[in-house]
């Protein structure tokens, strides 16, 4: 018995001396990670390395979007008609007569030879070294119209309206505007159109781009610049209205639609008076909606709803 109690004596003083090394192990079902031999711990862990996956990701994204063509804005549109529509340039080619004008393919070369036969077909509006003038641009999804000297398609945008007169027989009275009609001196459907294909949806474009693609046709290089020109002949406070985008009474058409381009709607009527009276409405009810009055040919009132 008392070799008994030496020997457990001894195990006990023993297993005091040897270090809990296995209490430094962690535990078989541990998460922690395990790191190749010559590589570096980062001091916060892998919070450095996630965050500089999430920016590289971020950076691929931003990289794609920009890849991505930004459609034509409102406001593109409107610098457009400010800065392009109404100038003069020089033709470098002949250009064909006739409502199917010429077509032209953005982003491909000019087919001449087509060019040529529809000049042949429909005979010349414009001849090389003409003086032209840019009488309007239409806008359409995949298109941008430009029509020349009043363009070749002959359309006035007439307004019919119906009366009933005594007999009960309806008539149809057909009016018209100056702006219908287009510039004095240039009569809708004598000049020429250029249909300026994109295949996509319009991208956005500077008046510059815009001239750029019509290079090919029309030479703008020390041509007369007549918006600057009409733009500089305007009182200080017009100015300042179409530089901020604000209709303002005393206006005339052409500096409202400098200032917020075409209304969507227009009604015309008569007051008790018996003036001329034309509404230009931007926006739809119960949206933001602008009201413009014209009495005349100047801008009387300017309202909107809500306020």
């Amino acid at each position: 018995m008392m070799i008994l109690a030496l020997a457990l004596t001894f195990l006990l003083f023993a297993d005091a001396d040897v270090p809990q090394a296995n209490s430094l192990r962690p535990p078989a079902s541990s998460n922690l990670g395990t790191f190749p031999a010559g590589n570096e711990i980062p001091l916060f862990g892998n919070e450095g390395s996630e965050s500089d996956a999430q920016g590289q990701a971020s950076a691929q994204d931003k990289s794609q979007n920009a890849g991505k063509a930004t459609p034509l804005q409102d406001s593109s549109k409107l610098n457009l008609i400010r800065y392009v529509s109404g100038e003069f340039a020089r033709a470098i080619k002949p250009l064909p007569a006739g409502k199917e004008g010429f077509i032209v393919h953005v982003g491909q070369a000019a087919d001449i030879d087509m060019l040529e036969r529809q000049v042949a077909t429909h005979g010349a509006a414009v001849n090389t070294g003409d003086h032209v003038q840019i009488t309007k641009l239409e806008f359409h999804e995949k298109q941008i119209i430009v029509d020349l000297n009043g363009g070749g398609r002959g359309k006035k945008r007439l307004r019919d309206r119906i009366h009933l007169e005594m007999g009960g027989i309806p008539t149809a009275q057909t009016t018209t505007t100056q702006q219908d009609q287009g510039p004095p001196g240039l009569q809708p459907g004598l000049g020429s159109t250029l249909f300026l294909e994109f295949g996509k949806p319009l991208p956005d474009l500077s008046p510059d781009d815009l001239k750029k693609l019509l290079a090919p046709f029309l030479d703008f290089a020390k041509q007369r610049s007549a918006s600057v020109q009409w733009f500089d002949t305007l009182p200080i406070e017009m100015k300042k209205a179409i530089q901020e985008r604000t209709p303002v009474v005393g206006m005339d058409r052409e500096e409202v639609v400098a200032a917020i381009g075409k209304p969507e709607h227009k009604v015309r009527e008569r007051d008790a008076e018996g003036n001329d009276i034309e509404d230009w409405i931007y926006g739809q009810p119960p949206s933001k909606t602008v009201f413009v009055r014209f009495t005349g040919t100047r801008v009387t009132s300017v309202k909107q709803y809500p306020q």
